[in-house]
């Protein structure tokens, strides 16, 4: 197996041979729960491309562990960047679309608060329903050993998503909704893309409203099929992601 990754805000700067400590909830998660033991690999990650490979070399308490550095990793940002737009799932079905979209490797996720959206993230529920989001992002990321986290945005309206796809059609990229009525497969409109960011969009349970299908088009969006089945919202952008990814670079 591969070495666990625990996050460390300080390996930005580390050389080999550093000597770091992983204290707090993360020394606690790799002392107590993974009872990492004197000799074994780990990694050490900031979520933002650094990381530190190293030797445990002392335990302490239940919370602290020290590690000297073997090896450095830097990694640059993904190219091309892929961005889900995913409308708000019902229940406790948000973080699992977060959790699968980051480990296969989504580098933005942006929760839309769309028209037939039964979630609504209002007021403190909604800092709340973030914060988990952001969580489960944060988790999935260590569990898939990726040293860039995505990133999780606040909650979008449509208007704000037309703005997104606008800016990202500027920037040479291709944005692309999910809609059980269009005719292109998602395949086809990947291949033919121009190798800018991507930004998928998935639509609700209920499915996404004509009026925001319409706004959406209008900023540069495509409307693309992703298969035969109808998926639901917490499973189509995972998919879809797996998709575009495999016809880029990032998955050769």
């Amino acid at each position: 197996m591969t070495a666990p990754l625990f996050v460390h805000g300080d390996v930005a700067g580390a050389r080999a041979g550093d000597e770091l400590w992983l204290e707090g909830p993360e020394g606690r998660h790799a002392v107590s729960v993974k009872r990492l033991r004197i000799g074994e690999e780990v990694v050490l990650a900031d979520g933002l491309g650094h990381g530190a490979v190293g030797e445990v070399t002392g335990v302490e308490g239940r919370d602290r562990l020290r590690m000297v550095v073997t090896a450095v990793r830097r990694e640059p940002a993904s190219e091309p960047a892929l961005i889900v737009v995913q409308a708000l799932p019902k229940g406790d079905r948000g973080e699992v679309a977060v959790e699968t979209l980051t480990e296969t490797g989504v580098d933005t996720i942006v929760p839309w608060q769309a028209a037939r959206c039964v979630t609504r993230w209002r007021a403190e529920r909604g800092e709340k329903a973030l914060a988990k989001w952001r969580n489960t992002a944060r988790e999935a990321g260590k569990q898939s050993r990726r040293l860039w986290f995505p990133g999780v945005t606040g909650a979008h309206t449509t208007r704000d998503v037309a703005a997104l796809i606008a800016s990202t059609a500027d920037a040479g990229g291709t944005a692309l909704v999910l809609h059980e009525t269009a005719t292109v497969p998602l395949t086809r409109a990947v291949e033919s893309d121009g190798g800018g960011p991507v930004v998928l969009v998935v639509g609700p349970e209920g499915g996404i409203a004509p009026e925001e299908l319409a706004v959406l088009e209008e900023a540069g969006a495509r409307a693309v099929r992703l298969g035969p089945a109808v998926l639901r919202t917490s499973t189509a952008g995972t998919v879809a992601a797996a998709v575009v990814l495999s016809r880029t670079p990032r998955w050769a």
